[in-house]
C-alpha cells in the first residue's frame, strides 16, 4: 500500500477516535454541565468546542487554495461562551468535524507534499494534518478531563476501567493477533 494513502487513513482513523471520545465524555453530563466554569481563566466543555469548531473550520475550508488562518475568523470570539443549548453546541461539534472530515477525504496520497499555509507560514499537507492531530486531542483530553471532574454519579470510563489492565489484557491475549481495521461506516 502506498505509504501517503496509508497516512491518510491512519490519520482519518484517529480523528475519528478522537471525535468519539469527546462524544462518549459530554454525552455523560447534564446539559448545564457542558457550559460550567470554576473561574473566569478555565473554559468550559461549550467554549472549547467552539473553539474546535472555529478552527476546524478556518483551517480546512478551501485548504488547497485558501490560508488556513481565514479573515473571517474571529479566534479571541471562540472563547466567549455563547452556545445555550446542548443541540447548538452538538451542531457546531459536527459542522467543524465535517469540515475536517471532508478536506481529509478530499486529499489524494499525491497532495501528501503540497504546500499550504497557516498563517502565511508553509506546511505540506501531511505536516498540516499531523499539527491538527497534535491540537484537535489535546482539546478534547481538556473535554473529557472536564467532564471527568463534573460529572455527579460515576463515570462510565472511555477506555480501560481503572484497574481493570490486567482483565483488559488477558481477553486481548487469549486471541489470536489482529490488526484494527474500521468499517465504511466508522470511517464516515
Amino acid at each position: 500500500m502506498d505509504m501517503n494513502k496509508a497516512f491518510l487513513e491512519t490519520a482519518e482513523k484517529q480523528f475519528l477516535y478522537y471525535k468519539q471520545l469527546g462524544e462518549r465524555a459530554m454525552e455523560q453530563l447534564e446539559t448545564d454541565q457542558l457550559f460550567q466554569t470554576w473561574n473566569e481563566d478555565t473554559n468550559s466543555i461549550a467554549v472549547i468546542v467552539k473553539h474546535l469548531w472555529g478552527n476546524m473550520r478556518s483551517r480546512w475550508t478551501d485548504v488547497l487554495t485558501t490560508d488556513g488562518e481565514k479573515p473571517w475568523r474571529e479566534r479571541d470570539a471562540e472563547f466567549v461562551g455563547d452556545f445555550h443549548t446542548r443541540e447548538e453546541l452538538l451542531a457546531k461539534w459536527e459542522e467543524g468535524w465535517d469540515c475536517l472530515l471532508g478536506a481529509l477525504r478530499s486529499f489524494t496520497p499525491d497532495h501528501m507534499s503540497q504546500i499550504i499555509y497557516i498563517r502565511n507560514e508553509g506546511h505540506t499537507i501531511m505536516e498540516a494534518i499531523m499539527r491538527q492531530l497534535a491540537h484537535y486531542p489535546y482539546h478534547v483530553g481538556q473535554i473529557v478531563h472536564t467532564a471527568k471532574m463534573l460529572k455527579e454519579t460515576s463515570w462510565d470510563s472511555l477506555s480501560i476501567p481503572r484497574n481493570g489492565s490486567n482483565t483488559y489484557n488477558e481477553g486481548k491475549f487469549l486471541k489470536p493477533k489482529t490488526r484494527k481495521h474500521f468499517t465504511e461506516d466508522e470511517l464516515k
